[in-house]
């Protein structure tokens, strides 16, 4: 199956989305924080991001859902900064303290390629929302390269539709962490006020892009075969102490308003790191009966396919 962004490639769509996103660049929209900064300039907004691509690592990771790593691990790239600002993000030194590299669109295509070199079943790009121009310039020297993964948009929900159309046809799995389903925890936890009504549409743009999501049966080297996502929606909601992510309010949205057929990873490795010491209620793991009740919760609302 020949992903989406091909057909964009050959098309020379791409070319056009390339200098597209580029320009919101000088005055940026990329996300709904809408900052407004030349990042041309060096100006830095929320992000912290000016208009280089920065990298903190890539490579085959096998930690992530088994429909993305498969036999041979998901191809992993980690870009620094982002949007939100999580007092409990366990990736903080990469989002918050914005640790990595200066990278050129040539040499993140290389990595990109790199990784499908080394048999990646997709091209995983993390925190992407604060550098999508920069990942589509990367996205047509990886074509010329003979790149031929799906791609995978690893975000935190924040999500400006209008860059979202952008991509339309581009991303092949989106894969959005619900944080919250109440714009005060949003505010509260993550330093912004529409955290909840931003992402319930972005779910729906991207549901309209990609559906619900398609899982394949491959082959592999060694005369095994593996179940690998292609095409489609999954979404990861973190289940948090006290109910504070208001998880009950997002399931409910998903399987309502999106589609019961929603691929969900319940997620239940919170910890409390970072600056979460900060806050009370949000100081301690999770309890066992938390996570489960959050996945009473999916199974109460009709929600049919949880990650195992």
């Amino acid at each position: 199956m020949e992903p989406g962004y091909f057909s964009v490639y050959r098309s020379g769509d791409l070319k056009r989305r390339v200098s597209k996103t580029a320009e919101l660049l000088s005055k940026c929209t990329l996300c709904p924080r809408n900052c407004r900064v030349d990042r041309y300039a060096g100006e830095l907004g929320a992000c912290g991001i000016s208009a280089d691509a920065i990298v903190s690592s890539y490579g085959p990771h096998y930690g992530e859902e088994s429909v993305l790593v498969g036999r041979y691990g998901s191809g992993t790239v980690f870009f620094t900064g982002c949007n939100l600002a999580c007092t409990f993000c366990q990736n903080y030194d990469t989002s918050q303290l914005r640790h990595g590299r200066k990278v050129s669109a040539e040499q993140l295509a290389e990595a990109m390629l790199d990784l499908q070199n080394e048999r990646c079943h997709n091209i995983n790009l993390v925190s992407p929302t604060h550098q999508v121009p920069q990942i589509l310039a990367a996205l047509e020297f990886a074509c010329e390269g003979g790149l031929r993964l799906p791609i995978v948009y690893n975000c935190g929900g924040y999500e400006s539709v209008e860059t979202l159309r952008l991509l339309d046809g581009i991303i092949d799995i989106y894969m959005p962490d619900v944080k919250y389903g109440a714009n005060e925890s949003g505010m509260r936890y993550s330093g912004v006020p529409d955290y909840w009504d931003r992402a319930r549409d972005a779910l729906r743009e991207m549901y309209r892009q990609v559906g619900d999501l398609v899982v394949r049966k491959i082959a592999c080297d060694d005369g095994g075969t593996a179940e690998v996502a292609v095409r489609g929606l999954l979404v990861r909601h973190l289940v948090m102490p006290g109910r504070v992510a208001h998880t009950r309010e997002v399931m409910r949205y998903i399987a309502e308003e999106i589609s019961s057929d929603t691929y969900l990873n319940v997620m239940g490795q919170y910890r409390p790191v970072y600056g979460a010491s900060e806050f009370a209620e949000i100081n301690r793991q999770i309890t066992i009966h938390e996570y489960r009740e959050a996945v009473e919760i999916a199974l109460q609302v009709g929600l049919r396919r949880l990650a195992d």
